[in-house]
């Protein structure tokens, strides 16, 4: 894919930030925000490279600040405003922001000296806050003409959130989890099972975490 084209389907999310975006977009919907939709999600270290160089060795203004990103690791997602507001909408992103807040999602409005206010992301041991889940099927736009959906009758799968059909989500999944195998934390059996398509969602969300955890207590 060209370094200039956007991801913006939330399945290239990992399962955890899925769910964590449905959940932004629902309490949105409910709060009476259903003009906001997706602008990217994964976003490759190419890519990552080629925005860092606008504004900087290629014309353009500076639209990154980093050359490491949680877009890369599948734990961020881009927004933008549709009509009637502008494309940028300050007072509908602060309170898109405040919501987040609530959701313990890291919104980048709250940053100082970088402010980001069109970024969502969150670590790969979020867990739903209490007192909230997935009420329904939320369909999240990708579009500016697509308003958000939300069906509070429908029930949610978890088997929906992790898409083995993804084809990009299945190589990042299976290199992750190959890498921890390789590192000794987890069994060889995980991977084989992933790449059987045997991984249930609420197992690799597991591995995620217990990974990660592991990993941080080595540092």
């Amino acid at each position: 894919m060209s370094v200039e084209a956007t991801i913006r389907d939330i399945a290239e999310l990992l399962p955890t930030a899925q769910t964590a975006c449905k959940l932004l977009f629902q309490e949105c919907y409910k709060a009476g925000i259903r003009n906001v939709f997706i602008t990217e999600t994964y976003r490759s270290q190419e890519r990552q490279n080629y925005l860092y160089a606008q504004g900087r060795t290629r014309s353009g203004a500076i639209v990154t600040w980093t050359l490491s990103s949680k877009h890369k690791s599948r734990l961020a997602w881009d927004i933008a405003v549709g009509p009637p507001n502008t494309l940028y909408d300050a007072s509908i992103l602060n309170k898109v922001g405040a919501i987040a807040r609530k959701l313990n999602i890291t919104w980048g409005g709250d940053w100082a000296g970088s402010i980001d206010r069109v970024h969502f992301e969150i670590n790969s041991t979020w867990k739903m806050p209490s007192g909230y889940k997935l009420e329904g099927n939320i369909v999240v736009p990708t579009s500016s003409t697509v308003p958000v959906q939300f069906d509070p009758k429908e029930e949610v799968p978890m088997s929906q959130i992790w898409n083995p059909g993804s084809p990009a989500m299945q190589t990042a999944a299976e290199a992750f989890i190959a890498q921890a195998v390789q590192e000794g934390i987890i069994q060889a059996s995980h991977l084989t099972d992933l790449q059987n398509k045997q991984m249930t969602t609420d197992r690799l969300l597991g591995l995620y975490i217990t990974i990660d955890q592991r990993r941080n207590v080595t540092k």
